[in-house]
């Protein structure tokens, strides 16, 4: 009989009954895959192939397959005569297919893997577990242990990748015994909410996000009934404490310098002196003003999306934030908290670096609603740079910008390598856009609360 269920869709109805039914009955509602969630996607498969060679020499039961499928169990089943080690290793019973990422035999006992592209633990890993344990065990195989395999995040890249120092098997066996009462009744109400005749209602809630964000929120979304509410029409009127705005102001140092980060993060670490998951700044922006109201100079700094940007950029930014005036940033903590890791992994620049964060100075702070220096019923509460600057210089906008949040940003520089010249040429210029934006919206935000005070 074909499965009635797999290891994904069974996860998705104890997140949420409604997830599996529209996943099962109405996949085409589904909210669209955007680029970034690919990226997410691709992550976890390049670091589940990269895994499998830490046992080396076995055999993928997939081969060909998109899915997992019975065509992928009856190939399991004729691979275990002849082969210690399988990938992608699929079983069915109770109407549920499971297939571990690494099946390893043992003197006719067996080990499973499963591959996480987290760096630690997270409970709906045990979930993951505890079916494939029971789908596996009660399919004939005798597992003598099940790990869930992590990265490690003290791992530090020197030369090419150490496998062994940068998985971290973890054993999760001691917690499934428990949880096996509960998979037959959990399979049995599942396997009534696939059966059902309609779409079963369930109100949006925390569930909707946790552990995973659901792929039908948008439709969910669309059939929540709207309430009709009064439209109020925010003041836009800045009101600024200015004798606090200027004790703020007092304490910058001309000439100023405007300057933003953006970063990456690679879950399987690209280069030497770096971990997974590491924040790798590739590109910053500099608006460099000499003196209040005077023109101001732009510069700025992007890799190639190849080599580490690391190195080239420390030296360029030591040089073109020179060794006097106010450092401003938004949000000073992710600043600082990049250098001081760059001064870790150079050190030989590490006096240089550290010079820098003892200049910083957060411009975000006077627009933090306790502090009660800048505020304006238009922001919303918000103290970000997007929400400020509609409202203190609306000649600036992200809108016609082709990236518009750092999150793109990333995910674009990350895709570089695998562009054609006319793409590259055209993502490149993007990102200096992008970049440039966020240092010119600080200096004109500068400006204009000093017009007003």
């Amino acid at each position: 009989m074909h499965p009635i269920l797999s290891k994904s869709t069974y996860l998705y109805g104890l997140q949420c009954i409604k997830r599996l039914y529209l996943y099962k009955k109405h996949y085409h509602l589904a909210n669209p895959i955007d680029e970034t969630n690919q990226a997410v996607f691709q992550t976890g498969t390049d670091v589940g192939e990269l895994a499998q060679s830490l046992f080396p020499n076995g055999v993928n039961a997939q081969g060909d397959e998109p899915y997992h499928s019975e065509k992928t169990a009856k190939q399991t089943a004729a691979l275990l005569a002849n082969h210690d080690v399988i990938y992608e290793a699929a079983f069915i019973y109770n109407d549920v297919i499971c297939a571990v990422d690494i099946l390893v035999r043992k003197n006719n006992t067996y080990y499973a893997f499963e591959v996480k592209s987290t760096t630690k633990l997270k409970p709906q890993h045990i979930e993951d577990a505890a079916l494939q344990y029971y789908v596996l065990s009660n399919a004939g195989i005798d597992l003598a242990d099940f790990s869930i395999v992590v990265l490690n995040n003290e791992y530090v890249r020197q030369g090419n990748l150490n496998l062994d120092a940068l998985f971290n098997p973890i054993s999760v066996l001691k917690f499934l015994d428990d949880k096996q009462v509960f998979i037959a009744e959990n399979i049995s109400r599942l396997k009534k909410v696939v059966w059902l005749k309609s779409i079963p209602e369930v109100e949006m809630g925390g569930h909707c996000n946790s552990p995973y964000e659901c792929s039908f929120t948008q439709y969910c979304l669309s059939q929540s009934p709207q309430e009709l509410v009064e439209e109020i029409e925010l003041d836009n009127a800045i009101n600024v404490n200015k004798e606090a705005w200027v004790e703020f102001s007092d304490e910058l140092q001309y000439p100023l310098h405007f300057f933003d980060f953006e970063s990456i993060s690679y879950a399987l670490p690209e280069f030497d002196n770096s971990r997974p998951y590491q924040q790798i700044v590739f590109q910053y922006s500099l608006h460099i003003q000499k003196k209040a109201k005077s023109n101001f100079i732009h510069k700025a700094f992007l890799g190639d999306g190849v080599k580490d940007p690391r190195l080239a950029l420390i030296k360029q930014m030591i040089k073109d934030l020179g060794k006097k005036g106010s450092i401003v940033v938004w949000n000073i903590s992710f600043e600082k908290t990049v250098i001081s890791k760059l001064a870790i992994d150079f050190p030989e620049y590490a006096d240089e670096l550290l010079a820098l964060n003892e200049r910083m100075v957060d411009l975000m702070n006077p627009f933090r609603p306790n502090r009660k220096i800048v505020l304006s019923e238009a922001f919303q509460g918000s103290f970000s740079l997007k929400a400020v600057l509609p409202i203190v210089a609306p000649e600036l906008s992200y809108a016609n910008l082709n990236i518009q949040e750092g999150g793109t940003a990333s995910f674009k520089y990350g895709q570089l390598k695998e562009m054609n010249e006319l793409e590259k040429t055209q993502v490149r210029q993007d990102l200096l856009d992008y970049c440039h934006l966020d240092t010119l919206a600080m200096l004109k935000v500068w400006e204009k609360i000093n017009e007003l005070v």
